[in-house]
């Protein structure tokens, strides 16, 4: 039961870290979504790091992480944080927020479906309705006009791929790879980073941060891109 408590205040903690994502993200300003996904993972990644040597703990336990928990892990974070700027930047936040959110939900609903799992008829219930509410917030916008940009659109299809890969990850994760220490975040970080840099490079015009935007993406690498992810993971 302690070690339950434990886990629960950590998971309440990484929730209250996201809960800043946000406003740090509308804060860094029209910053491409991939740079912004690069520097703020690079903090993330380097915090971990220094965590790691602090503690006295060899970053060859990195080498030691198997292939799948990379291909897991990596893929959620990258996938998940360039799609989340991504709605943010093309959706009122509001809006995007009520969507990406509806991560918790399709965690019930993802686990209920596991072997020796059960969803139960309040599972049901309130995975309906938050379903219901998004569908009530996407159907009820204007149509964008025939012939016309519509960036509301890849905006709404982010969001909900947000939603699925994050509910996604956080069940295989636990599936499939528990026995992967948390240290194994701070390689996820590092290389998410590398990756979101080079996807920068390749499909996004030069737009580097200016002003506060740098004190927004080192508060987004300290908490919701940094500690919250080790908070998560245990």
């Amino acid at each position: 039961m302690a070690e339950r408590g434990r886990a629960t205040l950590a998971g309440l903690g990484a929730i209250g870290l996201w809960a800043l994502l946000a406003p740090l993200g509308v804060a860094a300003g029209p910053v491409p979504p991939f740079l912004l996904t690069g520097l703020t993972f690079a903090v993330g990644g380097l915090l971990g790091l220094s965590v790691q040597l602090a503690r006295g703990q060899p970053l060859s336990t990195l080498l030691r992480v198997p292939a799948k928990a990379w291909l897991l892990g990596v893929g959620a974070f990258f996938g998940y944080h360039a799609l989340y700027f991504t709605a943010l930047q093309t959706l009122p936040p509001v809006d995007a927020l009520l969507i990406i959110n509806l991560w918790p939900l399709l965690i019930v609903l993802f686990t209920g479906l596991l072997p020796q799992e059960r969803l139960l008829p309040g599972h049901l219930l309130g995975v309906a309705c938050g379903l219901a509410g998004a569908a009530i917030l996407v159907l009820g916008k204007a149509a964008p006009e025939a012939g016309t940009p519509a960036p509301a659109v890849i905006g709404y299809l982010a969001a909900i791929g947000c939603a699925l890969i994050w509910s996604g990850y956080s069940v295989l994760n636990r599936r499939l790879v528990a026995d992967v220490p948390s240290t194994a975040v701070t390689g996820f970080c590092l290389a998410t980073a590398l990756l979101s840099l080079l996807a920068h490079l390749l499909l996004e015009p030069a737009g580097w941060p200016e002003g506060s935007a740098w004190l927004a993406i080192l508060a987004l690498g300290l908490g919701p891109v940094g500690a919250a992810f080790f908070l998560w993971d245990h």
